[in-house]
């Protein structure tokens, strides 16, 4: 009985330096309103407790800089280094403990900068681009119907290119809670969206204005941008249009009239504009670009933030014509993806899968950005 004792007061003492090293620290607060200061920038209620989420977290992604919690009552602050976690319990009134914690999580441009290198060796191949010509029967049925020499005009290249934007941009509002219509060209989901009083996701803005810039003789493309988690289903589709004027493609996005522009004023293509936030070089967006004119949008939200996320993988047809995605049986469409050095699923370098309506899709792998932006 007596070496049991002995035990126990062994284990106990043995015990008390790990179960000290395991004490949560605790603060007070009677608001549920906590004020958070993050690398030096305050934020004035920002932050709700909550006693049912456990933990509750509040990523930040500002490595090696303080994070400050300030109650009502009391505060605590964490210099947060990346791969650990600070927890702590918000005591409220005295008697609801939220367990809350504070994690690093990299910024959307950190880990676009994870993806800066790509490979020019590489030789994997895949079919010719190909541009549908203006006298096809289809897009001179849409350059007719809707009138488009007018309303691109009598300017140059460039002039007519951001004429057509801002006319579909203004025309079709962004609809992204509904699909687009299952007839995916021009003609189809224009007098859709007129009957049905309805807008188009920035998928089907981008397969429209890519058709209308391909009736004009403008060499175009609608591209996918996504981003470096697969299980983040939000993309974005804008537009690559080929300025021959300026010999070099232009960054073109309908759902937000954007464009952009480097110190100089020159207008940027996407993989110019990809390089620069990579290098935190000057990037201008311009100042009337907006959500359905109602949102304005900011460089810092939308190339900072929104595109950051999803300019790490870069998906485009190979051929660009009217009509290119709506299904049917025997449909074969073919598609290009730019993947950086360090995405985990290079392999395998073509894939193909065949849809219940009969249309199968092929994707193509490269990691060499001189092919995959090979000027028309």
């Amino acid at each position: 009985m007596a070496q049991k004792i002995n035990l126990i007061v062994i284990l106990f003492f043995c015990l008390q330096p790990m179960l000290a090293q395991q004490k949560i620290p605790m603060i007070r607060a009677k608001s549920l309103n906590v004020d958070i200061r993050d690398a030096g920038i305050l934020q004035k209620n920002y932050w709700i407790i909550d006693s049912n989420t456990k933990p509750d977290v509040y990523p930040t992604n500002n490595k090696n800089k303080e994070v400050t919690f300030y109650t009502d009552l009391d505060s605590i602050s964490f210099t947060i280094e990346p791969d650990k976690k600070y927890e702590f319990i918000i005591l409220v009134n005295g008697k609801d403990s939220a367990f809350t914690q504070i994690i690093y999580k990299p910024s959307f441009l950190d880990i676009l900068k994870s993806g800066e290198n790509y490979n020019s060796n590489d030789k994997r191949e895949f079919p010719e681009f190909s541009f549908q010509a203006s006298d096809n029967p289809n897009l001179i049925a849409l350059r007719k119907a809707f009138n488009l020499d007018s309303i691109a005009g009598k300017g140059n290249d460039v002039s007519q290119i951001l004429n057509l934007l801002h006319w579909i941009h203004n025309l079709v509002p962004h609809d992204g809670n509904h699909e687009n219509p299952f007839v995916r060209n021009a003609i189809s989901m224009l007098s859709v969206c007129e009957k049905e009083k309805r807008g188009l996701n920035c998928r089907g803005l981008s397969i429209v204005l890519n058709e209308c810039y391909l009736s004009l003789g403008i060499k175009s493309r609608h591209i996918t941008c996504l981003p470096k988690d697969s299980t983040d289903i939000e993309c974005h589709a804008i537009n690559m249009v080929y300025a021959k004027s300026l010999n070099k493609w232009l960054w073109i996005d309908p759902t937000f009239d954007a464009y952009i522009k480097n110190e100089k004023g020159e207008l940027l293509g996407i993989q110019e504009v990809r390089e620069r936030l990579i290098n935190g070089k000057m990037l201008i967006l311009n100042p009337d670009a907006n959500w359905n004119h109602k949102t304005p949008q900011t460089k810092e939200y939308y190339l900072e933030n929104y595109m950051a996320k999803n300019l790490y993988i870069l998906e485009i047809p190979i051929n660009s014509q009217f009509d290119l995605e709506t299904g049917e049986k025997g449909k074969v469409i073919s598609y290009l993806r730019l993947l950086p050095l360090d995405y985990s699923k290079q392999k395998p370098d073509k894939s193909e899968r065949k849809y219940l309506n009969g249309t199968t899709i092929i994707k193509y792998n490269t990691n060499n950005p001189d092919l995959f932006w090979q000027n028309p």
